[in-house]
């Protein structure tokens, strides 16, 4: 069987070697002209591309991340930087020989059904390199292409925006906070990437505003013991608690660790739904 692999990032990389193992016939096609995928960083923003800021981090400990038959050397930190990361993927990459099975500077124009689909279940995929057009029929096709590629604007919710006479932006277009050097900025939303890039720019910023419309509990990478938080939190013994316990009692033990770092409500970051929010810093 043919398969179609789209996109050499961390997830497209293993696809080929679990096509190969079981002795399928991948095609990786890749528009960029390398792996990586998330995890390249590039002081360009390009369409269609996740981007990454410099200063990146995994915020998912490295045993918990890697993959099943290739453990990360021993050398490498618990939470990854994104160019170590980029470098596992391609010990990986060249371990298992699945260079030579990728198409880079390959875009995927479409992926549709075949005419005969109905009795043979294949795919019509159609490519594009260097202006030119090829369409394959495969047996399977496996999108590995992520979802961080196209930023949300909410500009709407934000009607006195276009009166602003400062700068404003998608995260996605943040690399470094040289060029805040002295500036005041706030930052709409306590996600991930809102936290590490305040963090990156109270550096340089004369001052960093982090705006949260519900809260969110902030826990250390680094946990109880040293540990990194994900060995600590995905136990048996935890799992059992959180599919048992009823939810008012869960609710009553995540405050009551989470606030043993620092008290949330004095910061007024004390989550709205008190279970659920939960950020890595």
């Amino acid at each position: 069987m043919k398969v179609a692999v789209i996109g050499a990032g961390v997830s497209g990389l293993t696809c080929i070697k679990c096509c190969l193992d079981e002795g399928l016939e991948p095609t990786c096609y890749e528009r960029s002209d390398d792996i990586g995928g998330l995890w390249r960083f590039s002081n360009n923003v390009e369409n269609g591309q996740a981007s990454i800021y410099q200063s990146v981090v995994s915020n998912t400990s490295k045993e918990l991340m890697c993959y099943s038959d290739f453990p990360y050397p021993e050398d490498y930190p618990n939470f990854v930087p994104n160019h170590k990361l980029l470098e596992y993927q391609r010990k990986y990459a060249d371990e298992f020989h699945l260079l030579k099975y990728i198409r880079f500077r390959t875009a995927v124009i479409s992926v549709r059904k075949s005419k005969d689909f109905g009795s043979s279940g294949q795919w019509s995929v159609t490519t594009e390199k260097d202006s030119k057009q090829e369409t394959t029929i495969f047996d399977a096709v496996m999108v590995c292409s992520g979802h961080h590629t196209d930023p949300y604007y909410p500009l709407e919710s934000y009607p006195g925006l276009k009166r602003f006479r400062g700068r404003y932006f998608h995260s996605r277009e943040y690399k470094n906070p040289d060029q805040f050097k002295g500036k005041r900025v706030v930052i709409v939303g306590m996600g991930n990437s809102a936290a590490d890039i305040a963090v990156d720019l109270s550096r340089t910023a004369s001052q960093v505003f982090l705006s949260t419309r519900r809260g969110v509990w902030v826990i250390g990478r680094v946990y109880d013991h040293g540990y990194p938080w994900d060995i600590c939190y995905n136990t048996r013994f935890e799992t059992l608690k959180r599919n048992n316990l009823p939810m008012s009692i869960i609710s009553r033990l995540t405050e009551t660790k989470m606030n043993q770092w620092f008290c949330h409500e004095n910061y007024g970051l004390q989550p709205v739904n008190r279970y659920k929010s939960c950020l890595n810093l």
